[in-house]
């Protein structure tokens, strides 16, 4: 104690003061965040990581599953991990795993998947084709899931590396069902400070990454109508009261709803999708029912959409004669929050994206009208997504999600994985628990 003089008390107080308006960057932190990303990538492309993740998204893609039935993909999650020996849980949210690489302590970090699949038969002839009649990976889910089991290869081989933990989010059900609520609901990412999340993009060149601060894509809700009139022969409508008719005119009606209503500048959408009434060419049927989704960017106008699609159907049918009743599906199919990226989450990802791939291959994209039930994550959890370009270098135009001629450029994977674990990585550098120097110093002193 007494080699602590007033020197080193001095000299101690002016360092606070420095460090007090500086931030405070581990040195581990120095030395790695800014290699982390070519490194990672360097990795991801090996010829057995890539020939590894490419044999797992085949294998997932011959045998797709649709929400809340993803048996097979979950028991294929749970085998690599093992492999990789990473601890993980399950069931969560049903078919959900959650997988946990580094110290098990703060801070903690998410990198998501879904994993379900589309009620679509495919219509591409090729050695994987979808083995399930029916059933297609048209939407990527394939390949999203073997990119977050990409980085969990990458960290794990880097694991002493890791100022923290790593949570793997492989979800169910995206495709309407909500997975990433229950996921939240099941306390699964109760620790989690920050989570990112991909989508493939065909419409985007491989090596190149698309986003946005703010909103990146919209509210969404579905809604269904039954309309009952009385059915009666076609040569004589005026014994009839004809729900067709009063269904054509409440379609016309909602669409005055965004080209009459809604701020030109305050983008929204409804689209009717669905409409079913009568067998017969000659028969007035009894009832109708039409359906479809209602999108929009704010909550504000979102709930106003939605109050104002049931006032036009009900009132749009009683003019005709009719009565209505709308349901809005919330139990099976909840309404979709808008997708809204975290703005410091922006910064980080700029940094990281642009140090793996060149800072001009990384795109400002405007907004877009599609939903995403990752927006359950952000709403709780600063969130940041993003989406991964497929398009190879002759530009050939590959089909859109959701076709059945849609497909995968496995060109992408390495991008995908190497861009998760560096994101993940170079975060918890950055909010590590770093203990100040002159602390330090006042202990080795005293």
């Amino acid at each position: 104690m007494a080699s602590f003089t007033l020197f080193h008390l001095f000299i101690a107080i002016i360092l606070h003061v420095f460090l007090a308006a500086t931030p405070i960057f581990s040195v581990s932190e120095q030395l790695s965040s800014s290699t982390i990303p070519t490194r990672f990538l360097d990795f991801a492309k090996k010829p057995e990581t890539f020939d590894w993740m490419v044999n797992i998204r085949r294998k997932i893609h011959e045998y797709p599953e649709l929400l809340y039935e993803e048996f097979k993909t979950s028991e294929l999650i749970r085998i690599e991990l093992d492999k990789l020996g990473i601890s993980y849980k399950h069931p969560v949210a049903g078919t959900g795993v959650i997988g946990y690489i580094g110290t098990r302590k703060p801070p903690f970090v998410a990198l998501r998947a879904d994993m379900d699949a589309l009620p679509m038969q495919e219509m591409v002839e090729w050695e994987h084709k979808s083995k399930v009649p029916g059933k297609m990976h048209a939407c990527g889910h394939d390949a999203h899931v073997t990119m977050v089991l990409g980085a969990a290869n990458i960290l794990k081989q880097h694991e002493k590396e890791i100022q923290g933990t790593v949570v793997l989010v492989f979800q169910p059900a995206e495709e309407g069902g909500a997975g990433a609520k229950k996921v939240i609901e099941a306390g699964a990412l109760k620790d989690v400070g920050a989570i990112f999340g991909l989508h493939v993009a065909p419409n985007i060149r491989v090596g190149e990454v698309g986003s946005r601060s703010g909103t990146l894509m919209a509210a969404s809700g579905f809604f269904e109508a039954t309309i009952n009139g009385k059915g009666g022969h076609a040569a004589i409508p005026q014994h009839s009261i004809d729900p067709i008719l009063a269904a054509s005119n409440v379609i016309v009606s909602l669409q005055h709803l965004v080209s009459r209503e809604s701020d030109p500048l305050d983008s929204q959408v409804v689209t009717v999708a669905k409409f079913q009434g009568g067998d017969a060419f000659n028969v007035i049927p009894d009832s109708v029912t039409i359906g479809g989704t209602f999108r929009a960017f704010s909550k504000e106008s979102f709930l106003q959409l939605r109050h104002r699609i049931e006032q036009v159907i009900v009132a749009q049918a009683a003019v005709q004669r009719c009565n209505a009743t709308v349901n809005f599906l919330e139990g099976e199919k909840p309404f979709y929050p808008a997708t809204i990226n975290d703005g410091k989450l922006h910064k980080h990802f700029q940094t990281v994206a642009g140090t793996l791939l060149g800072a001009s291959k990384v795109i400002e994209v405007p907004p877009m009208m599609g939903a995403e039930d990752y927006s359950f994550y952000q709403e709780v959890i600063p969130g940041y997504f993003f989406w991964l370009g497929m398009q190879n270098a002759s530009n050939e135009r590959l089909h859109s999600l959701h076709s059945p001629f849609f497909t995968v450029n496995e060109d992408a994977l390495p991008y995908g994985a190497a861009l998760h674990a560096s994101l993940a990585a170079t975060y918890l550098l950055k909010h590590q628990n770093v203990v100040p120097f002159v602390e330090a110093m006042y202990n080795d002193e005293l």
